[in-house]
């Protein structure tokens, strides 16, 4: 990853008007997925991990979560300066490419699975799928949207299509269980 002169500069001002503040962090949520986000923010004592991966720019300390680190790759952070004042920006070119391998966290597994093998199929019916977390005892808490949020069929496709493919692939994992509120069936595919 590569924080430009003119960011580094801009980021230690903005970092010297805090009080609280160690640096900045650099994370990816959803990395590898067609959701993900990058994400820069303020850093504070107990913010970071004790696997970041910490580098010192000349004016400030940056801590990459090392989730993110593979996804970084060919990233940059740069800001320009223009007459409303400027604009930082984040390229990370790598953020939604699928890198996932067989040691990749059980996160990122899980939603290589859900995105290229089982939403494609949920989009026929206009819904999806997406993880929220895994739990210590390896379930996945799991959100479905679209035409899936309130469908009666919804338990069905939890347990014969989704559990069952993402067991398959990912064994360590324990179950599935959906966190979805269904009361709302306004687009639902079967109601």
């Amino acid at each position: 990853m590569t924080i430009t002169d003119s960011a580094q500069d801009y980021l230690a001002e903005l970092l010297g008007k805090q009080d609280d503040v160690i640096g900045v962090r650099v994370f990816i949520t959803q990395p590898g997925t067609p959701k993900a986000e990058t994400c820069i923010a303020y850093c504070r004592e107990g913010d970071g991990n004790d696997s970041d991966v910490q580098i010192a720019y000349p004016k400030f300390n940056a801590y990459f979560e090392s989730r993110s680190v593979p996804f970084l790759e060919d990233a940059l952070i740069d800001y320009s300066k223009d007459r409303m004042g400027g604009q930082l920006t984040i390229k990370a070119p790598n953020a939604r490419l699928p890198r996932v391998s067989d040691d990749s966290p059980i996160e990122d597994r899980i939603n290589y699975v859900l995105y290229n093998e089982v939403n494609p199929s949920l989009a026929a019916h206009g819904g999806e799928v997406s993880l929220v977390e895994v739990t210590e005892d390896k379930t996945a808490i799991l959100k479905f949207g679209g035409g899936c949020q309130g469908c009666g069929m919804a338990d069905v496709t939890l347990k014969e299509g989704v559990e069952k493919t993402l067991l398959e692939q990912i064994p360590e994992l324990s179950g599935v269980r959906d966190m979805t509120d269904h009361s709302n069936t306004d687009n639902a595919y079967f109601k």
